[in-house]
């Protein structure tokens, strides 16, 4: 299996990647523009962005419990856009006259590439993006969420790309047949890919994703391996149905479409609610824990997982302290979250499943803490306004046992001290961090003082 590694990207991939990137759209770029025309290229370029602000702010949306970084976003969906594609059209187009070649009736070569070829070749192209961020980016690589966005941006611009060379050339044919509006290719072309089925690349995709992200929360070698490989499989079925649709029949496309894609839509998209809310379950049940022993006040932990919650504290805390408080809120509640699924994670596969736990819990606390003075006044308050809390609940009320008289930090009371961790496998009470942290000497003892302490005890993995 792949490794896991815990710092950030080696400079040297960062920079082959971003070579590939660059190297590879300016090749479509102009690959396209031949393919087109030039203003075939600019209007299939204008067509073919519309689609793309809703597909990325609904997966976004999927991912703002534990939002992914942009930049990972944009490398996916650059990926996407620009490699990808490359890699399809030059693929697909040796694979097309390979076959026009080799057989006997070459009208069959175009109809053979779109159903059995490019669906392996396009699908195992975006898929590769996705095994990129989980090969160096483990960690924001957390369970089917992640790839779901992932796969969603992925697909998103390969989708992108395609449409811009659909509609060039749909246009480039209306311009030499002088055809209508009404009865012009260019319509046609645009009310299927974009109006009927903009979700058709990120359906095949989010298959791909969903299998990877599976494995990343499988403890069996076996389900890391197999799990990845049954969402890609499933991914070119899938895509090799949709293309060899207009093969079975005149009404064909519109089976497939009404039996076969919309179905299979809606489930993903039930699936994507039901991840959606499983996450949010998980970061309120973690965050809970974390709260018991003070790294958290008890009216934060319900404003962290709630949504609107999240978005209310982050404009009270720009009203207040301007856009760099408000940015601060969202860094906040994206640390608590990943935080909270770490500890899930954790509990669920055990000690080879996050064998740095301790390192990982450690770096995020020592995150949150410097934002808390910002942020915790901001979430208590959403919780308030938004009815999370009982509104004779104090917002600034302490956690029990962080104020004076708990020489040493301890625990809080009633909540023991955590008992030895197994080897290789640390409970997550941060005594240590936080005798070494910045909250050591930042953070006195008072009556309404959230001084951090250890976690409770007890095998992270009951």
């Amino acid at each position: 299996m792949l490794a896991r590694p815990s710092g950030p990207v080696p400079t040297r991939v960062l920079v082959v990647l971003l070579a590939v990137l660059a190297v590879s759209g300016l090749w479509i770029l102009e690959l396209v523009r031949e393919q087109t025309g030039t203003p075939g290229f600019f209007v299939g370029l204008g067509l073919a962005l519309l689609p793309v602000p809703p597909l990325m702010a609904a997966f976004r949306w999927l991912g703002r419990a534990v939002p992914s970084p942009w930049p990972q976003l944009l490398f996916c969906f650059g990926w996407g856009a620009c490699t990808a594609a490359l890699i399809a059209i030059l693929a697909n187009s040796f694979a097309t006259e390979w076959i026009a070649a080799a057989t006997a009736d070459p009208s069959d070569a175009d109809q053979l590439g779109s159903v059995a070829i490019a669906p392996v070749v396009e699908e195992s192209a975006k898929a590769a993006a996705l095994l990129l961020v989980f090969a160096f980016r483990r960690r924001q690589f957390t369970g089917p969420a992640d790839g779901f966005v992932l796969a969603g941006f992925t697909a998103t611009g390969f989708a992108f790309t395609e449409n811009i060379l659909y509609l060039g050339n749909a246009f480039g044919e209306d311009l030499a047949e002088g055809t209508g509006v009404l009865d012009s290719v260019t319509a046609a072309t645009f009310f299927v890919r974009v109006v009927v089925s903009p979700f058709a690349h990120p359906l095949f995709t989010v298959l791909t994703g969903l299998g990877l992200g599976a494995a990343a929360l499988s403890a069996r070698r076996s389900g890391r391996i197999g799990l990845p490989l049954l969402g890609l499989a499933l991914a070119m079925g899938l895509h090799a149905l949709w293309n060899g649709s207009s093969r079975l029949g005149e009404y064909g496309f519109y089976v497939v479409y009404g039996c076969v894609m919309v179905p299979v839509f809606g489930l993903l998209v039930y699936a994507a609610v039901r991840i959606r809310r499983g996450r949010l379950r998980a970061v309120a049940a973690e965050l809970a824990v974390y709260a018991a022993a003070g790294w958290f006040s008890r009216a934060e932990v319900p404003a962290l997982a709630s949504m609107p919650a999240l978005s209310l504290a982050r404009a009270l805390a720009r009203r207040s302290g301007g856009r760099a408080a408000g940015r601060t809120v969202g860094l906040y509640a994206a640390d608590a979250a990943a935080l909270a699924l770490l500890r899930h994670r954790a509990r669920r596969g055990g000690p080879g499943q996050e064998p740095d736990f301790a390192g990982q819990e450690r770096e995020l606390l020592h995150r949150l803490w410097p934002r808390r003075a910002t942020a915790a006044p901001a979430l208590a308050r959403a919780a308030v306004l938004e009815e999370l809390l009982p509104p004779w609940f104090d917002p600034l009320e302490r956690v029990p046992g962080t104020g004076p008289g708990r020489g040493g930090g301890g625990a809080p009371a009633g909540v023991p001290e955590p008992r030895q961790a197994e080897p290789g496998f640390a409970e997550p009470g941060l005594a240590e961090a936080r005798r070494s942290g910045p909250w050591s000497s930042a953070t006195p003892a008072g009556p309404s003082s959230n001084r951090p302490c250890a976690l409770p005890g007890g095998d992270v993995r009951r």
